[in-house]
């Protein structure tokens, strides 16, 4: 900007009339110098860092003439991590959501199967303390959940067994909001390095939610005086949040969240216990190797398995466990750091 208005300062002298070169070499000087001496117009400061990594992977196992056995089977799996964080002075909004859905197709099934389905929304909240370091507090906001129905297959009975055969004795596992986990957390963040958050939430209150009242039981959701199920359950306990983010190098990052939950109305002693994993290794500019792990223990959740179905018919409380090792096709978006 300053060098077109010198520009134009030249040409405007060049074709005046009378106008000497020292003239226009003084015209010159004089616009050059008040260019000089005014204040830098401050460019608008963004407070906001957004990110969203994209990812497709897929498998394909083909076998001919496989004497040990097996299905020809293929996979599909998507995944967005996307990342809107606020910071300015002592006060930051950290926004997150994840999005996880899969399919799997087996020979030995005329139909395609679910393998991944994951909705996860956080939103937190916090004010640095004053004269107290490395701590916040804070407020948080999460959001848990799937986008469709998840079931157990049983193997029909007869023989060349079409879709239909398999669908009419298939039980429903989840659905949309069947569960959903939701709460507001009310405590601080303590921050000792760039890495570690723990958060502490002594006022953690939220519903469990599900829709489908087939399922209700399963989640051992209250009844009403009919004894029909109620579709949610309030939850008002402590909460303890550790969330560790590693960046090894530029092709190596593992993150984990382990979260503890304590329902004051119910149990206490009873910890629900969620903690996932998730290690990204970088192989090339568009492609990368992750492995995940989810584990989770909820001793309101009934899990129903063949082999105790006689002793346990409604099911029982158990460990679960999910595990998924993945190569495929990656892209991140990041704003530009400031």
């Amino acid at each position: 900007m300053k060098k077109t208005v010198i520009v134009l300062a030249i040409l405007m002298a060049a074709g005046l009339p009378g106008f000497g070169q020292n003239a226009a070499e003084k015209a010159v000087a004089d616009a050059a110098a008040a260019f000089k001496d005014a204040p830098a117009v401050a460019e608008k400061p963004n407070w906001w860092t957004n990110s969203a990594l994209m990812k497709v992977d897929f498998t394909n196992t083909q076998l001919t003439n496989w004497a040990a056995g097996g299905y020809n089977t293929a996979t599909l799996k998507s995944f967005i991590d996307a990342n809107a964080n606020y910071k300015k002075d002592d006060m930051s909004w950290n926004n997150r959501l994840q999005l996880d859905y899969g399919f799997l197709y087996s020979a030995d099934k005329p139909f395609l199967q679910k393998s991944d389905d994951r909705i996860y929304l956080e939103s937190k909240w916090g004010y640095k303390a004053k004269g107290v370091k490395n701590l916040n507090y804070s407020a948080s906001f999460l959001f848990r959940s799937q986008f469709t129905d998840s079931w157990n297959y049983a193997t029909p009975a007869v023989e060349n067994a079409t879709k239909n055969d398999w669908m009419d004795i298939r039980a429903l596992k989840s659905g949309f909001l069947s569960p959903a986990n939701t709460n507001i957390a009310l405590g601080i963040d303590w921050l000792p390095t760039k890495w570690l958050t723990v958060n502490v939430a002594p006022l953690t209150g939220g519903f469990v939610i599900v829709r489908n009242e087939e399922l209700r039981p399963k989640y051992s959701m209250p009844q009403f005086e009919d004894g029909t199920y109620k579709p949610a359950r309030f939850e008002f306990g402590a909460q303890v949040k550790t969330d560790i983010k590693l960046q090894v190098n530029d092709n190596f990052n593992y993150t984990t969240q382990l979260v503890l939950f304590s329902d004051y109305l119910d149990k206490p002693k009873n910890l629900r216990v969620n903690w996932d994993n998730r290690f990204d290794w970088k192989v090339a500019k568009y492609f990368s190797f992750t492995v995940t792990t989810y584990l989770i223990y909820d001793d309101k959740i009934k899990i129903v398995s063949e082999a105790d179905k006689a002793l346990y018919p409604e099911g029982r409380r158990r460990v679960q466990f999910k595990e998924s090792l993945a190569f495929g096709f990656s892209y991140t978006i990041a704003s530009k750091k400031q």
